[in-house]
């Protein structure tokens, strides 16, 4: 007698605020379960939807209790921010993540609005790959304490606390000081958050197979404040002085954020869990720029113009 296949299963979030979220994350589930996959979603998400059970297949979870886990992939309905919420849900469960683009530029997403049909087809045919993204490891530190602690897919930054005051900071790589600044913030980045706060900030744009840890100050009144590319193996601290009169705030990923009181110090190393993002396509990363800033390349001829140029042909 052979054994029974387990059952295939996914997890959906959606950002189930707007209305044509709802209207597509309810067309997807209904076409995965109609494939016999399972579907599972957040109990607040699943009655946002309006979904009952169908056929056995629609199961519900919460936060806490691990949704990716026995999930062969996320399918995140939404924008780069609900992306970023989606990673933060299965972070523990390294469950690769597929986004379907319903916000506005989506560098994380994999797909948009009108690939919804060939986008389940590929997952009912596990038609995909995944590829691990560099994850950052952050931690604060008051005195010998760790007052808190957690990852970042995009970027960790630490920000003054107050519009009026000016962050007084000394910032440190691999052990040494590098400088002191008086500043807005500091941004700690990785290759994939490079096309995100990173990129508003002046930071270079680094392509994701880069592996890389970046440091953005945000205005720097000193002399050295250049955006800077450190190897993945070095440790960034961020030192708030203990004599300064702002306090500091720390964001990750526009998530998950902690006060920093004067003396605090924050930690950005490489993650030990990266982040796996689903790949439909393989598609140059350069493509990906200019589809999503909508870059110009008119007049672009190419290699292939260039060898027939090269080869003596002409247009007839």
């Amino acid at each position: 007698m052979s054994t029974p296949s387990p059952q295939r299963r996914v997890l959906v979030l959606a950002h189930t605020g707007r209305a044509e979220v709802r209207e597509v994350a309810r067309a997807c589930v209904q076409s995965l379960t109609a494939h016999g996959i399972a579907v599972r979603l957040l109990a607040d998400e699943a009655a946002d939807l309006g979904l009952a059970d169908i056929d056995g297949l629609v199961e519900t979870t919460h936060p806490d209790d691990l949704p990716g886990e026995g999930c062969e992939l996320v399918l995140v309905i939404g924008g780069d921010g609900s992306i970023l919420r989606a990673a933060e849900l299965t972070h523990a469960t390294s469950t690769p993540l597929l986004g379907v683009n319903l916000g506005h530029v989506g560098f994380l997403a994999e797909a948009e609005q009108e690939d919804v049909e060939s986008t389940i087809a590929a997952i009912v045919a596990r038609d995909y790959t995944a590829e691990d993204r560099l994850t950052l490891d952050v931690c604060v530190l008051v005195g010998k304490e760790v007052r808190f602690s957690t990852f970042a897919l995009n970027e960790a930054s630490v920000e003054k606390a107050a519009r009026e005051r000016m962050l007084e900071v000394v910032v440190e790589v691999d052990g040494r000081p590098l400088s002191r600044w008086g500043c807005d913030g500091v941004v700690c980045a990785t290759p994939t958050g490079s096309t995100a706060y990173n990129f508003s900030a002046g930071g270079p744009v680094v392509w994701p197979e880069v592996e890389a840890l970046l440091m953005v100050p945000l205005s720097a009144h000193a002399l050295f404040a250049r955006p800077m590319v450190v190897a993945p193996t070095s440790v960034l601290a961020v030192e708030v002085l203990s004599n300064t009169e702002g306090s500091g705030v720390l964001w990750c990923d526009g998530r998950r954020t902690v006060d920093l009181p004067p003396g605090a110090r924050i930690e950005v190393r490489r993650g030990a869990r990266p982040v796996r993002l689903v790949r439909l396509h393989h598609a140059p990363f350069t493509d990906r720029l200019v589809a999503k800033f909508d870059l110009p390349v008119e007049g672009w001829r190419g290699a292939a113009e260039r060898r027939r140029r090269d080869n003596g042909e002409t247009d007839a």
